[in-house]
Order: C-alpha cells, then structure tokens, then sequence
C-alpha cells in the first residue's frame, strides 16, 4: 500500500507539501499540487478518511505517552497536564508504551488518523529520525525525555547534566570518594539505554568525578530502573571486592530498593553507603532515612508541556527550541 512518502518522491516534493495539498493548503504552487494530484492517481493512494477532515476540525483530545505509568514521576506529570486540558475544555489520552518502538509509533498513528490534535511524548523509544515524520499531522511536544537531533519541536525538560554535576560535587564534598553510578535502561534488553537524557547524566557524574580525580571504576556502573533493581544493586554492591562508598541512582525508586536491602544486610545509611535519588517523589522524604535526591519539577513540567502544546493549536507555527527548569538537589539524610 502506497503511503505519503511514496507520493512525495514520486511528485519530487517534500512530504509536508503533499500533507498540505491533502488538506487543501491556499499556500501551494499550483505546479506542486498537480504533481502531487498525479502522482496519487497513478500510485492508487487513498488518503485515510479520517485524516482528511476539514481544516479546523478539532477532536479537543490530546494523547499523552508514558513507558511505565506506575512510575510515580510519570503520574505527577501527567495528572498535572490533564489539569491545565481541563480548564481549556480538552480531554487527555493516555498511551502507555511499556517501552516498546511498535506500541509508541502505533499510538503516534492517532496523530496521522486525526483521531487527537496533538501528542505529547513524556518518553521515548524510536529514533527522531522515525518520529519526527509525524509532526507533519499535528504538533507534537517533548517532555522530559529529548532525543538526539531533534528539531522543529518544543522541548521541556531540566539540565539533566547539571543535575548530575550538582549531585556528585554533593557527594565529593561530603568527602565520599568511591562513588558508584546507576544508568535507567530499556526493561525489555536489561542494557543502557539510549538516550540524550542518559548520556548527559552520565557525562556529568564522569566530567566532575575526573576534574576531583576520583576513580571510575566500570565494576561500580550500574543498570535499573524499578525498586526491585535497586535491591539487585545493592548485593552486587555487597559482593565487590572493593566497595564503592557512596552510589547515584537514575530514580527515586532504585534508591528505595538500595535502602530496603542495605537494612537487611546490616549496611548503615550513610556511614556505609550514601544514596542519591532523582526525581523527589512523595517517597522520597518518608524512607528512613529521608533521601537526598534531585528535584524533578514534575508540576511544572507537565503545566508547561500542556500549555506549550495549547499555544501550538492554536497557531499556524510549531514552536521549537528547549525549556529547561530549575532542578534543585535536596539534601537529606541518606548521604
């Protein structure tokens, strides 16, 4: 079956110019449009009825897509946006992609199909190079997660980097030397995940331990991203010949599972082992002893993402360009 891309290298134009013939766009050369026309009639493509509604159609819903809704950080963000839809009289849909590329680009089809104004990726799995394809049937805003390349779209997130930076001089200065790193990964491969937000964590917790000239041992680097991982961890901690003293978590969850499995094993937080969260979830500051761990601005990303998204229908323009929010370290007593 022909799709929009056959037409467009048939008709030597640009995908977006026959999306725009499709929906019958006043701004296209008149030479375009009939190759475009022509093109579609010797290729036999139908366009998909749903997608060729009037200019202006609005179906009021916004889909938004999450690898793991049981994450607490992914439920804040979301119930935040639905929030500010609400006051503007739209609906959400939620997508939980269980990280998987075939369940994010079935759910972006809601896009093409018309069958929701706009998405809002909270996370990703696929390349920019296989998504940014469906930015031509409607805006699609990012938030948290950024891949690389990505372009045309607006961005919220927070320095991830600094982040990272902030929390391992914490650490340095607390006079912690031996300091073991833990990477998110893919649930399905159990491998690092490939990710812009990944790397840039990891190259902040790497520029700063260099510059103190600490060592960076690859039997210290970890993966996970559940409590159940974190409680893994902290036995593969246990049986390192040298132990590192203190250890970085990609969540707020892996850090609880440290901390649950470190009381079993008799291991003093943090006389024996200091722990750093990410995220601040209601968590957080109820495990004993309270976590220190990077703020995620959950609130204000998810409003701002919704708002963003908000202004994007309402203009002919896709905004573009990144947001980044503050993302405090609050020190607690795990470290």
């Amino acid at each position: 079956m022909p799709t929009i891309k056959d037409v467009a290298l048939h008709a030597g134009v640009s995908r977006s110019t026959v999306s725009r013939v499709m929906n019958n766009h006043p701004y296209v050369d008149e030479e375009k449009r009939r190759a475009v026309r022509v093109a579609m009639t010797e290729l036999g493509y139908i366009p998909n009825s749903s997608a060729q509604r009037l200019r202006g159609t609005e179906t009021r819903t916004i889909a938004v897509l999450v690898s793991r809704i049981v994450n607490p950080f992914f439920s804040a963000i979301v119930d935040a946006m639905d929030e500010i839809a609400a006051a503007h009289s739209y609906r959400l849909i939620l997508c939980n992609t269980r990280g998987s590329a075939s369940q994010e680009l079935h759910f972006l089809q809601l896009l093409r199909t018309k069958q929701v104004d706009g998405i809002i990726l909270a996370s990703i799995v696929n390349e920019w190079a296989i998504i940014s394809p469906f930015t031509e049937y409607g805006p699609i805003v990012l938030c948290n997660e950024y891949p690389s390349h990505a372009e045309g779209v607006a961005i919220i997130t927070i320095d991830q980097k600094q982040a990272m930076v902030d929390a391992t001089t914490h650490l340095i200065e607390k006079g912690y030397k031996r300091i073991a790193y833990c990477n998110v990964h893919d649930e399905r491969s159990q491998t690092l995940f490939d990710s812009a937000l990944a790397t840039d964590r990891y190259s902040g917790y790497v520029e700063t331990m260099k510059k103190a000239e600490l060592p960076i041992e690859s039997s210290w680097r970890f993966i996970g991203h559940s409590v159940e991982d974190g409680k893994r961890i902290l036995n593969e901690i246990m049986k390192c010949d040298d132990r590192p003293d203190a250890i970085l978590t990609g969540s707020d969850e892996i850090a609880s599972g440290l901390i649950a499995e470190a009381k079993k094993n008799n291991l003093r937080i943090p006389m024996d082992l200091a722990v750093v969260g990410f995220d601040n979830q209601p968590s957080a500051s109820l495990l004993e002893p309270q976590l220190t761990t990077v703020h995620q601005p959950t609130l204000e990303m998810g409003k701002a993402a919704m708002l963003q998204m908000l202004a994007d229908l309402k203009s002919d323009s896709r905004s573009n360009g990144t947001q980044l929010l503050d993302a405090p370290l609050l020190i607690r007593k795990s470290t």
